[in-house]
């Protein structure tokens, strides 16, 4: 198990010491953006009318704003954290086909 922690042949410590921790970094990066992502998803409402369309609430003008005001915010989010998980999906990848 003490192999994988050393540096390949040809690569100083401090270039494999740097690569681990940016790859560790992105990979914690990508699980917390990932997990972020999940959670704003679900606490978007749902498109469909489905079984909201038999209780028939009635909303006032501001509770509706309110809610709409929310709703633009929470798919704001949700497509920053899907953009930033891309982003270093590709930083993980390209970084691993630089090294060795």
């Amino acid at each position: 198990m003490g192999a994988y922690l050393l540096a390949p042949a040809g690569m100083s410590d401090t270039v494999y010491t740097l690569y681990m921790v940016l790859s560790v970094a992105c990979l914690i990066l990508i699980f917390l953006t990932a997990l972020v992502a999940i959670l704003l998803v679900l606490f978007q409402k749902s498109n469909s009318d489905g079984i909201q369309g038999i209780t028939a609430s009635s909303e006032t003008f501001f509770g509706k704003n309110r809610g709409q005001s929310i709703e633009s915010k929470l798919k704001k989010w949700t497509w920053i954290c899907m953009i930033v998980l891309g982003v270093l999906s590709i930083v993980v990848y390209v970084v691993n086909l630089l090294v060795p």
